[in-house]
Formats: C-alpha cells, sequence, structure tokens
C-alpha cells in the first residue's frame, strides 16, 4: 500500500515507472523509474513511528549497498548507459493516509 501511494507520488511528479519489484540476487529494488534520460532506483521505506527511528534514517549503508549491487545488475541485464540515481520515497502516516518525503540524489553509488 505504501509503495503503490510512492509510485502514484512519483508519477504525479512526471516520473515514469520501468519496472516494479526488480529482483536479482543482490536483492530488490521496490521502484524503477526514470525522470527525462535518467533511471531512478527508489527505494521505498514506511515507519508507522519514529520510535526506532525514521523511514529515512532505515536505509543505511548496508541497505545503500544492496541497492548499488541490484541497481547495477539490472543495468548490466538491460544493457542500459545512461545516468541514474538513488531515490528515497519516505512515507510516514498523515490524516487520510500517507504523507510523502522525496529525497532525490539521496546517496552516491558504490
Amino acid at each position: 500500500m505504501a509503495e503503490d501511494r510512492a509510485l502514484g507520488f512519483l508519477q504525479e511528479q512526471g516520473l515514469r515507472l520501468v519496472e516494479r519489484n526488480y529482483r536479482c540476487r543482490y536483492g530488490e529494488v521496490d521502484l524503477i523509474m526514470e525522470e527525462g534520460e535518467t533511471l531512478v532506483f527508489v527505494e521505498v521505506r514506511y515507519r508507522a513511528s519514529q520510535k526506532f527511528g525514521g523511514a529515512l534514517e532505515s536505509v543505511d549503508r548496508r541497505k545503500q549497498a544492496k541497492l548499488w549491487n541490484t541497481a547495477t545488475c539490472f543495468l548490466r541485464e538491460r544493457r542500459y548507459d545512461r545516468p541514474a540515481r538513488f531515490d528515497v520515497a519516505a512515507l510516514s502516516p498523515a490524516a487520510g493516509g500517507f504523507a510523502v518525503l522525496w529525497v532525490k540524489d539521496a546517496f552516491q553509488a558504490g
């Protein structure tokens, strides 16, 4: 449900869906989108409570490394040679649904 909300939000911002829930041996990328010529690998995070840190903070270095490896797998498999970035869509409860915090270029590859 949070992933659906994030997808809708990003599409409202003009991004186009390339693939959803891409998996390879390294892990999974929730959403792969396009913004112009740039491929955007999006990690969707939802936290109902800030008790153990917010949604954004949950994308730690270990998770970033898994995302980078998974994105590399996707790029090689599809033979894409174009700019790419990593975004995070951090969702939290809000009246009537979710609040979305979209962080573009949330971390650097590698």
